[in-house]
């Protein structure tokens, strides 16, 4: 039974809520499930490495999460950590000692390095001492059904990792279900991405497909396919998004090419008065999404805020 830890003297990690239910544990125990680490070239040590190239995150299906607020969403969230790599000397939130007993009882294995070790893993520039090995979480086409989620997101491609990170972000700040990607490129684990979610990372869903599958499934789905380019005739904000919903976005330089926009059930434009021709990604989806969500909470009226916002 989990207890929210808000009622402790001392503060939680940021945007974290629930994440223990012992109280009491304010330190690091090491127990038989732990491996003490005192080299860089450690397997386990080389192992996590690894997967900060894409090519291992595929192959394992697992990525790397650094610093308290991750994998205390992590844990949140019932993502499974297969090991914790924690460095003593560097823990500093009174909170870390539970995150820790909590993932021992999970039965994963606890990494216990010194601080050469951990920094020779860290891409942080304030290092907390704690990061993660957590599998991904992928589901099929066929499992998405309309909720009460916002809407899905579809991308082409997206080249940056951080518009990707801001993307999921957004997404997850007004209620969409996550990110249909249409490409086998686009990494939503890439570490950039991850830490550009913010933590988003474990509240969004993730859908890996190809256009031929896409097109096939749509053909029966309930949902409306709402594309974006420039030329389109009709305003994004004229439009109702009343009904179940997925946004299609095109990759960053060309936007969506002609096969994707004949998917499309309506094609909108962002209206813009400047000199550029084109909104970076992340910026074009989030004016989407706020758009429908504001909609959204339009169509609840004003005493629905509150709903909308636990939703």
């Amino acid at each position: 039974m989990q207890i929210d830890v808000s009622s402790s003297p001392h503060h939680k990690p940021a945007g974290v809520g629930r994440i223990c239910d012992d109280p009491h544990a304010m330190t690091v125990s090491i127990s038989s499930s732990t491996l003490t680490i005192s080299s860089r070239n450690h397997h386990h040590i080389k192992r996590i490495r690894r997967l900060y190239a894409h090519q291992e995150r595929e192959r394992t299906g697992l990525f790397y999460v650094e610093g308290l607020c991750f994998v205390a969403h992590a844990i949140q969230h019932c993502a499974k950590i297969e090991a914790l790599v924690v460095c003593r000397p560097l823990l500093k939130h009174p909170y870390v000692p539970r995150l820790i007993q909590r993932v021992q009882r999970t039965g994963a294995l606890i990494l216990d390095v010194t601080p050469d070790v951990f920094l020779s893993l860290s891409q942080a520039k304030d290092p907390q001492g704690i990061g993660a090995i957590v599998h991904q979480s992928w589901e099929q086409l066929v499992q998405i059904r309309p909720e009460q989620e916002l809407c899905w997101i579809a991308l082409q491609m997206v080249r940056s990792p951080g518009n990707l990170g801001t993307l999921l972000r957004t997404s997850d700040a007004v209620g969409g279900a996550g990110i249909i990607l249409l490409d086998e490129s686009t990494d939503p684990y890439d570490p950039s991405t991850v830490r550009a979610t913010m933590g988003a990372v474990f509240r969004q869903r993730f859908v890996r497909t190809t256009v031929a599958e896409f097109r096939r499934w749509k053909r029966d789905s309930p949902y409306r396919l709402v594309g974006t380019s420039p030329s389109a005739t009709t305003d994004y904000h004229m439009v109702s998004y009343d009904t179940p919903t997925i946004l299609l976005m095109g990759e960053e330089r060309k936007g969506l090419p002609p096969e994707l926009q004949s998917l499309c059930d309506m094609m909108v434009s962002i209206p813009m008065v400047g000199e550029g021709d084109s909104l970076n990604l992340a910026v074009a989806t989030s004016v989407m999404l706020y758009e429908m969500f504001n909609q959204k909470r339009d169509r609840a009226g004003p005493d629905a805020s509150g709903v909308l916002e636990k939703e």
